[in-house]
């Protein structure tokens, strides 16, 4: 089926003005969001993303698209095709179908808060997955993505995407982390907000006792740190080559591990590096003074997914 024929021009929303542009516009807004029990999905990957997630199961409330958008992105047309007309996650016990619409490019840019509006967007329900128990049903995660007290919604938002790269079972935003559904933040997944659970809100040291009541290292990445991660990444190798045991004392990035990245003006408190095992730096071999806790993250997050390769 034609999008278009699904899609009436005679319907196309005109008025950036309108209630229900203005609903949307609100949800950049956390009290909005937790209320409704929406969040806004923006950008061509991450509706993608959500359209297959939507498949899945009823997430997506209502979706607004541009014609220009259509035309340029033929997959997402025949996924917003197919997504016409299946049912939305029930509101109240009422069951509804996914509000679809053509938009202009003015009302597009008066629901969003980006910059430049990429065409396309959806609004979608909060589902228990965004704060599932990692070790949920007997679940033993291998590797953890703490951020502690991280505040650039778009720091946030790559980390979850390398964390989601990287294999890692969930990614734990503290008290004190940026809402992990804030509309930058969740354009900067780029849709890996569908991929694995993401939890806000945890108390540091709740998360830390549940993860060491199941067996796991805890790691800080701190870069005036004890250990070196080059060499915890060689050690690793080295053992895995000559299929050593797994070594009871000192950080072995091949055991199930949480990492602990903190703030990027502040890092990890004291008393939050306490937390830890061990304290772990990325090697800087240039200039710079220091790596930005996304990019740190994702370094960190590969080496030990490197190293728990079977």
């Amino acid at each position: 089926m034609d999008i278009f024929d699904a899609l009436s021009r005679e319907r196309t929303l005109i008025n950036p003005t309108a209630d229900r542009v203005k609903d949307v516009a609100a949800l950049a807004r956390p009290r909005t969001r937790g209320k409704k029990g929406l969040f806004v999905v923006e950008g061509p990957q991450g509706v993608r993303e959500a359209l297959i997630a939507h498949r899945r199961r009823p997430i997506i409330d209502a979706l607004y698209v541009t014609e220009r958008a259509l035309e340029r992105h033929d997959d997402l047309a025949e996924a917003i095709a197919e997504a016409e007309g299946s049912p939305a996650p029930s509101a109240g016990g009422k069951s509804r179908k996914v509000f679809i619409r053509l938009v202009t490019d003015e009302v597009l840019d008066a629901m969003s808060d980006a910059l430049t509006p990429q065409g396309v967007l959806a609004v979608a329900h909060i589902e228990p997955s965004l704060s599932t128990d990692p070790w949920a049903e007997g679940a033993e995660p291998g590797l953890l993505a703490a951020l502690v007290r991280v505040q650039d919604p778009g720091n946030a938002g790559t980390l979850i995407r390398a964390a989601d790269a990287a294999g890692a079972h969930a990614v734990v935003a503290t008290q004190g982390s940026v809402d992990v559904l804030n509309p930058k933040t969740v354009r900067s997944t780029a849709g890996s907000l569908f991929h694995l659970p993401v939890i806000h809100g945890m108390e540091i040291h709740e998360l830390v006792g549940r993860a060491r009541s199941a067996g796991m290292q805890i790691l800080a990445a701190d870069g005036y740190g004890d250990h070196n991660l080059d060499d915890l990444a060689d050690r690793a190798a080295e053992d895995r080559a000559g299929h050593t045991p797994l070594r009871s004392e000192g950080p072995d990035l091949r055991r199930p591990t949480l990492w602990l990245f903190g703030n990027e003006a502040q890092g990890l408190t004291r008393q939050e590096k306490l937390f830890a095992d061990a304290r772990v730096a990325v090697p800087v071999y240039g200039n710079a003074e220091s790596l930005n806790v996304s990019t740190a993250a994702t370094v960190c997050l590969y080496a030990t997914a490197r190293a728990r390769r079977p």
